[in-house]
């Protein structure tokens, strides 16, 4: 399929309907953005309606007990790496894999990426996104290779590890919940 609404639509569609959801909040909120996909099946781009579909990427250390955030540019807060999915992107889980290689500057060989996603948040934007009012987010972990080094890119203010039981007070009640997801979906 060379459309990539129609490619991405379906793969997402895929995903979602496939995935297991921890809690019935995140089971509710899977339904949500079913329904949102089958009236807006151009939500997986950001050229489709101001509420859209993004993807965001967990990436643990090999211990698991520190996290990669990122000082994002526009919100300046700590969060999880993460972005729109973008036309070339194959499907929802290669995108979730770009976004953390382009956000992290981790080489993809060394990030070990959890196939299903662990968590959905959907949020509100405030300030200067654009045209973009929610972003409907479809998380993953991964996991860097031990001695993985990271490089600032131009969407973050700064790069840091956080340890996951001490995350940035600002960001932490957003973050929390998918630090717990991720650490209990990797066991």
């Amino acid at each position: 399929m060379s459309d990539p609404v129609g490619r991405l639509s379906a793969d997402l569609g895929r995903v979602l309907r496939a995935w297991e959801p921890g809690s019935s909040e995140q089971a509710g909120l899977r339904d949500e953005y079913l329904a949102h996909l089958g009236e807006h099946p151009d939500a997986v781009l950001k050229v489709g309606p101001p509420e859209h579909f993004t993807v965001g990427c967990l990436v643990l250390d090999h211990t698991r007990t520190q996290v990669l955030l990122t000082l994002h540019a526009k919100a300046g807060r700590w969060f999880q790496l993460g972005g729109h999915l973008e036309p070339g992107d194959p499907d929802v889980v290669a995108a979730a894999l770009r976004e953390a290689v382009e956000e992290s500057g981790i080489p993809v060989e060394a990030l070990t990426l959890h196939p299903d996603p662990v968590h959905l948040d959907r949020h509100e934007l405030v300030g200067s996104f654009g045209r973009c009012t929610w972003h409907l987010d479809v998380r993953y972990v991964a996991v860097a290779a031990a001695g993985a080094a990271h490089e600032i890119s131009e969407e973050s203010l700064d790069l840091a590890w956080w340890p996951v039981d001490a995350l940035p007070a600002d960001s932490a009640d957003e973050i929390g919940p998918l630090v717990a997801a991720a650490l209990s979906r990797l066991g």
